[in-house]
């Protein structure tokens, strides 16, 4: 068992939730139960995993994409009530993370996508933002951009949409996940041969072709299910605390 208020201050020390400016409030976004014992994890705080923490009898839901984002409608009615409502009346806290946890070392979306496609990371490549959050690295060797495409689909579970901008074959790859496609001329001024992201916008076919490198949309969800799912695990092992990570399908 560990204290909620406990976990949260590791968390977001551990995070450096503070050095962002996020699009939606990092850490504690809705107050449950005061210990923890049970976290369930996921990428979005959807009803489906809403309900599926319930089912679990989760203290904590940890996510990466939760409420309250810039721009939205403030009033809570209609879908965001019902979830809302369930999580008070579980007494379950959400604890959402969104760009932290794209930017963690070894718990982050990005570096444990880097793990799963077998990249040697180099290091950070600069998207404009303070911390930057494109990463740049190696294959172990050189790979047509088919046999990239098929690799990304073993490792993920899901083919990427391929565009073919490039000729020569893949060694230096950019990725960053999510909806990170307006990195895509950065990583090329990097110098990647290759840039993988979650999303594909009309202009990104363009850019991969004009500026000679291949482009990987490999969905949004598929490119950040590890994040939640690694600090889950390392929360569990930290304060010996059950945890299950649940996977809502999202062709996204």
């Amino acid at each position: 068992m560990v204290l909620r208020d406990d976990l949260l201050a590791y968390c977001d020390e551990l995070l450096d939730a503070g050095a962002f400016s996020d699009y939606a409030p990092n850490g504690l976004q809705v107050e449950g139960r005061a210990e923890v014992r049970c976290i369930v994890s996921g990428v979005t705080a959807s009803q489906a995993l809403i309900d599926a923490a319930v089912a679990e009898g989760a203290d904590l839901l940890l996510v990466h994409h939760g409420y309250f984002w810039k721009g939205e409608d403030a009033r809570v009615v209609g879908m965001k009530a019902r979830r809302l409502r369930a999580l008070l009346a579980a007494d379950m806290s959400l604890l959402a993370y969104h760009l932290p946890l794209d930017a963690h070392p070894e718990l982050g979306n990005n570096a444990q996508l880097g793990q799963r496609l077998g990249l040697r990371t180099l290091g950070r490549f600069d998207t404009g933002t303070k911390p930057a959050l494109g990463w740049l690295g190696e294959l172990p060797e050189p790979l047509t951009g088919e046999a990239f495409a098929q690799a990304i689909g073993a490792a993920l579970g899901r083919m990427p949409l391929h565009v073919a901008g490039g000729e020569g074959a893949i060694r230096r790859v950019a990725w960053c996940t999510g909806g990170a496609q307006g990195f895509i001329q950065a990583a090329a001024q990097a110098g990647a041969d290759a840039y993988v992201s979650g999303e594909i916008s009309e202009p990104t076919a363009h850019i991969a072709r004009e500026c000679g490198l291949h482009y990987y949309a490999a969905g949004h969800h598929a490119t950040e299910r590890y994040g939640a799912w690694a600090l889950g695990e390392h929360l569990a092992q930290r304060y010996g605390l059950k945890h299950r990570f649940v996977d809502i399908d999202n062709p996204a």
